[in-house]
Parts: C-alpha cells; sequence; structure tokens
C-alpha cells in the first residue's frame, strides 16, 4: 500500500485555520485553574520544597551543623569514588589544590583556589551531589561535607564545625580575585555587582 503526504495537506491546512483563529484559544470548563482546568495551586509547602538556593552572604542556609570530622567519613562513602580519596579528581572535577595558578597559563580552578564564596560550596552539594542521588543529602551531611572540603583545601582546620552562622563567614581564598564588568552595554544592578573577570588571588 503506498501513502502520499499530499493526502495530509488539506488536514494541514484546516488544522492551521483552527489554531490561527483570531478569536482565541478554546475555553474548556474551569475550575479555578485557569481555562483548561489542568495542574493545582502551587503551596507554600510544596514551593519551599523547590526554594532551596543559599546566596553568597549565607541568606537561605538551613538550619544544622556539621564537622569536618563527619564530613571525612561521609566523603570516603558518597564522594571519593567520583572526586577522588582527597579530592583530587577523577571521573568527576578536582575539588582540591591550584593556589596560586589563577595567573598562570595553566590555572587550576577547584573550590579552593577559584571559588568566592563557601556558601556556594554548600548550594551546590545540596542541589547536585552526589550524583547519583542528588538532593538527598540532610542539612547536616551537607555542613560536614562542605567543611571537609574547605578542611582538604586549607581554609579550615581539623577541628572546625559549621553551621547557618559559621558558613558565611569563611574567607575563601579567592574572594577578591573578581572583577566588575565593565562593559557600557552590561548595567550593573544597584543591589549586585557583576563578578565576571578573574584576576589573582590576594
Amino acid at each position: 500500500m503506498r501513502f502520499s503526504g499530499l493526502g495530509l495537506l488539506p488536514c494541514l491546512m484546516v488544522t492551521g485555520a483552527a489554531l490561527a483563529d483570531p478569536s482565541g484559544p478554546v475555553s474548556l470548563p474551569g475550575n479555578g485553574l485557569g481555562p483548561l482546568a489542568i495542574g493545582q495551586p502551587a503551596s507554600q509547602r510544596i514551593l519551599a520544597l523547590w526554594d532551596i538556593d543559599v546566596r553568597a552572604d549565607g541568606q537561605g542556609l538551613p538550619a544544622g551543623h556539621g564537622s569536618v570530622r563527619q564530613g571525612e567519613a561521609l566523603f570516603g562513602a558518597r564522594c571519593a569514588a567520583c572526586h577522588g580519596a582527597q579530592g583530587e579528581g577523577a571521573s568527576a572535577d578536582r575539588l582540591v589544590g591550584g593556589q596560586g595558578s589563577l595567573a598562570t597559563g595553566k590555572p587550576v580552578r577547584t573550590v579552593g583556589s577559584f571559588w568566592p564564596h563557601a556558601t556556594t560550596l554548600f548550594d551546590y552539594i545540596r542541589r547536585a551531589m552526589p550524583y547519583d542521588a542528588p538532593q538527598s543529602l540532610s542539612a547536616d551531611e551537607t555542613y560536614a561535607l562542605s567543611a571537609y572540603i574547605l578542611h582538604l583545601n586549607g581554609i579550615l582546620p581539623e577541628e572546625a564545625e559549621l553551621d547557618a552562622a559559621s558558613l558565611p563567614r569563611v574567607r575563601m581564598p579567592n574572594r577578591d580575585g573578581f572583577t566588575a564588568d565593565i562593559r557600557p552595554d552590561v548595567p550593573a544592578r544597584a543591589s549586585q555587582t557583576p563578578l565576571t573577570g578573574i584576576t589573582a588571588p590576594r
């Protein structure tokens, strides 16, 4: 049996005309959820499950705490297979080292050498790690992993513990290593200076 696409042309023309009807889309009986009665209103509880971003100043950090020692055991169990036993990198990115390399011809961008805010580490782990089960870690576990990775980079001592108050106060080596975007066609917002250029750590 032979099929010709030309037979579809009249159907497509009629469908196109219906879609282009200036009277607007077809309205179905609604139930307060819009003309198509699809979905349900988002409750504050549902919104809270998605609203997990953590800002550079620590706004959004949850209650909880974790220590370097707790993070060491957790890192070995959940992170080392991809990031290496000491964060040196394996199938996934290197997390440790690289200090002093950003101004060289071969910069090594890691948490310790490149990231300007420690809160970003917490936010990323909380959202995306571990790779096989993102968002499965508790707040305590995320604080502990953050503490251990910062310790591996020489930023925190072995006895350190992090929580919502102490994490934003961690001074990262490259905190001042970014410069403002000075392009005239990129207006700076009053509340946030764009940080895009890279300079050597100070």
